[in-house]
């Protein structure tokens, strides 16, 4: 009997053993999934496709396209493997790092509001060689950072939770945040990393030192850094808040010295093939009766 799999695009290529079955994740799901074996999530489109993991009773495996993965555990059925898109957002991400980075030091919000006005109207800039950048978050993505921060000749310094060579940990932070001109978060949401930034964390920053995050914005303490921002003393660019979406009212909207991208780092054009590619890949796995890549556990 051909096993039944349940994927968001119409023109993904999936082996002769297997009959798919294709959601985006819009709207109502298709009727006449209990044999549905196999389940490639849609990308970015809120909670509704994750909650359709526990309703499908024949379920076996569980292929999300992103990297951060705690939000699905509690869904996940016993016995179901679940594979994450480790690898996927890499480049997009890093990308957006860097031009977070670089609007922020090269006062791109000020040319832009200039431009507006047809003000011609200079002064020099910061920029991002010779920074001491700390890289909090050393998985795939933040090596992809890293490369980026290289060729434009900053001083990286990684950490991640636990110290290893050439990496420090978690724990060293109080020691590095006086040091740092930049800090990029690349955190996931867990237990251990939900307000990692607080209060007494920013205060450690220098001043006028960036705060950027592209992992989860819960990682910091809005509050704590909106306080910040608004006395001038730090600066903040931002792809995640907490909560998300911010509020239209919230004062890190308007505030000199914040920029605010809305949680789009990882959906660039480069993005969607690869994501294509690595759920081909699964299903012909999953087809063949191999392991899946990126298992979680």
């Amino acid at each position: 009997m051909t096993a039944r799999v349940l994927v968001p695009w119409s023109d993904i290529s999936v082996p002769a053993e297997l009959n798919a079955v294709v959601w985006d994740g819009r709207g109502t799901p298709p009727d006449g999934l209990d044999d549905v074996e196999f389940y490639v999530l849609p990308y970015d489109q809120g909670p509704a496709a994750a909650k359709l993991i526990p309703e499908l009773p024949s379920l076996r495996a569980v292929q999300t396209l992103s990297a951060g993965y705690d939000n699905l555990l509690p869904l996940v059925p016993s016995g179901v493997q679940l594979a994450n898109g480790r690898g996927l957002h890499d480049l997009s991400v890093a990308e957006h790092a860097l031009a977070l980075i670089l609007a922020a030091q090269r006062y791109f919000p000020r040319w832009f509001a200039q431009q507006q006005k047809g003000s011609w109207d200079r002064v020099h800039t910061r920029s991002l060689a010779d920074c001491r950048v700390l890289l909090v978050g050393y998985g795939s993505i933040g090596q992809a950072i890293e490369r980026y921060l290289e060729a434009g000749e900053a001083e990286v310094v990684r950490v991640a939770s636990t110290a290893r060579s050439g990496v420090h940990g978690i724990d060293e932070l109080p020691e590095l945040l006086p040091t740092a001109d930049i800090v990029v978060l690349v955190l996931p949401d867990t237990a251990q990393t939900r307000g990692l930034f607080g209060a007494k964390e920013l205060a450690l920053l220098p001043d006028t030192a960036l705060v950027v995050n592209v992992g989860r914005g819960t990682a910091v303490d809005t509050d704590a850094l909106t306080a910040e921002v608004s006395a001038g003393r730090l600066r903040a660019a931002l792809d995640v808040v907490d909560p998300e979406p911010l509020p239209a009212d919230h004062p890190l909207w308007t505030l000199d010295g914040a920029i605010i991208t809305p949680h789009i780092a990882g959906g660039s054009d480069s993005f969607y093939p690869r994501a294509k590619r690595l759920a081909e890949r699964q299903l012909a796995h999953y087809a063949k009766g191999e392991p899946l890549e990126n298992l979680v556990s």
